[in-house]
């Protein structure tokens, strides 16, 4: 049902509209599981919104969404519920507008197209963010696709254009007559198919002809993640939460060691790449090349020289004072349990001493 685009433009995503489709899908799933009566294994929902930004150009850029009212039974959207909130949204950001909407699933559907042309009236050509909720391991890209209706011409309706042109002008020709028009047609005459020509092809979303029938389709189309100051904040908060399995500080502690020990372990084996391309080289096995020897030894320079004594110096101090804020962070730890440990008893003795007419052991 998706095709690859042509339409030319740039596509910019924050990471601000995929937490919050994430956060509408993760809230409705949880809602129906704790509704559902556990019989049985209900499909994923989907979840609907809004996404909007502004457009500058060729290049449009994805700031935020918002959740969208829809009954996917009637295919009816709750207009009012629409244009409250994009008034509310044009009060704080008042370039900000509408660009196509939201929806969770592995891949785009032919109901999707319902809520595609509601939402026209709004945008000639919306936008279709779509998230994969699915985990897939494997996967190393986000889990995002957008789709557009793009804007470029097509055969349908070049045929249509050059119908009128045949109907009203006489000429019989293919598409070439086109491009050469303008040498044998009025000045007026040319105004009025340059007007047919930009509603019929510009304006129009691509329409394919499927089985001699035009139909809109989704085209896929590549984006770039753009982020503020405030967003990677945010997402770096988010990035360090603790995971929703039970899983303690020692768990992110020994994840994040984990992925240190990986990193650690791919430069090893770099620097090893290198020092067996260098050893065949000083054999003659391969021929010798200046300008990777000068970038060899460019790298080379940028690693920590571990041999020297000033490097064992910096290292015994660090890991000493490590081990000295470990050691008093232990023996806090073991002082604040003493305390506890002396008022609950001081707590015990005295309602003891007060039956027995004794006094408090500390």
């Amino acid at each position: 049902m998706a095709s690859s685009s042509s339409s030319g433009l740039t596509f910019k995503l924050h990471p601000l509209v995929i937490v919050n489709i994430s956060d509408h899908y993760t809230r409705v799933k949880s809602q129906t599981n704790g509704c559902s009566d556990g019989g049985s294994a209900s499909p994923p929902p989907r979840v609907y919104g809004c996404v909007i930004g502004v457009q500058r150009g060729r290049t449009v850029e994805i700031f935020n969404s918002f959740e969208l009212l829809y009954d996917p039974v009637t295919h009816s959207l709750d207009r009012a519920f629409i244009e409250k909130k994009q008034e509310l949204y044009k009060k704080v950001f008042p370039h900000f507008y509408i660009l196509g909407w939201y929806s969770t699933g592995s891949d785009a559907e032919e109901s999707d197209m319902h809520i595609h042309k509601a939402l026209m009236d709004i945008n000639e050509s919306p936008v279709y963010v779509l998230l994969n909720p699915s985990i897939n391991p494997a996967q190393k890209d986000l889990p995002v696709t957008i789709y557009e209706s793009g804007m470029q011409p097509n055969l349908y309706v070049i045929d249509r254009l050059i119908a009128v042109i045949d109907t009203n002008v006489g000429f019989q020709g293919d598409k070439l007559l086109l491009y050469n028009l303008y040498m044998v047609l009025p000045c007026s005459l040319m105004v009025f198919l340059l007007c047919v020509w930009w509603s019929l092809v510009v304006m129009t979303p691509e329409l394919h002809v499927i089985d001699g029938i035009p139909q809109l389709i989704f085209v896929c189309s590549s984006y770039t993640i753009e982020t503020v100051e405030a967003e990677r904040i945010s997402v770096d908060h988010v990035a360090h939460l603790k995971p929703s399995d039970g899983g303690s500080a020692a768990t992110q502690l020994a994840a994040h060691l984990t992925g240190i020990h990986s990193a650690i372990k791919m430069l090893n084996s770099r620097i090893r790449v290198l020092h067996h391309y260098l050893v065949a080289m000083q054999k003659g096995e391969i021929p010798c090349e200046n300008s990777l020897l000068r970038q060899v030894s460019s790298l080379l320079r940028r690693l920590p020289a571990i041999e020297s004594e000033k490097f064992q110096d910096d290292f015994l101090m660090e890991y000493n004072d490590t081990l000295l804020i470990a050691y008093l962070a232990m023996f806090t730890n073991c002082s604040s349990t003493m305390n506890e440990l002396v008022d609950k008893f001081n707590t015990a003795y005295d309602r003891h001493s007060r039956r027995g007419g004794r006094t408090a052991f500390i």
